[in-house]
C-alpha cells in the first residue's frame, strides 16, 4: 500500500507555529489535489486545507488566516504553514492526495502527525 510521508508536528505552545510536509511519491502520477485533514478526539474528521495543481486552495473555515498550504508539484509535496496555533488545533493530521485518469479516481493517505497546542 502506497502512502505519503509526512513530517513535522509536535508539542507547540498557544500562539506558536508549525510546519508539516507531505511527499507523494513520484510514481504517483495524475495528482490533481493534496491536502490536509485532522481528527481530533472524539470528533469527526475535517479538511485543514487543500491545494490543486494550478495553485487554487481551500481552507476550513477554522483556519482560515491562521494556516496556509503551498506545495512543490516537481516534487509531488505539499506544506502546511501553521500560526497562530491553538489548544483547539489539538488533532491528528493527515496528508491526502487524490488523483485523476482517463480509467477513475483514487486517493492516498498519509499515516498521520499529532499536533498538539498546549501551555
Amino acid at each position: 500500500q502506497v502512502q505519503l510521508v509526512e513530517l513535522g508536528g509536535g508539542l507547540v505552545q498557544p500562539g506558536g507555529s508549525l510546519r508539516l510536509s507531505c511527499a507523494a511519491p513520484l510514481s504517483i502520477r495524475n495528482i490533481y489535489t493534496m491536502g490536509w485533514y485532522r481528527r481530533a478526539p472524539g470528533k469527526q474528521r475535517e479538511l485543514v486545507a487543500s491545494i490543486t495543481g494550478s495553485g487554487s486552495t481551500n481552507y476550513g473555515d477554522s483556519v482560515k488566516g491562521r494556516f496556509t498550504i503551498s506545495g512543490d508539484n516537481a516534487k509531488n509535496t505539499v506544506y502546511l504553514q501553521m500560526s497562530s496555533l491553538k489548544p483547539e488545533d489539538t488533532a491528528v493530521y493527515y496528508c491526502n492526495a487524490a488523483v485523476r485518469s482517463s480509467t477513475g479516481t483514487g486517493e492516498y493517505w498519509g499515516q498521520g502527525t499529532q499536533v498538539t497546542v498546549s501551555s
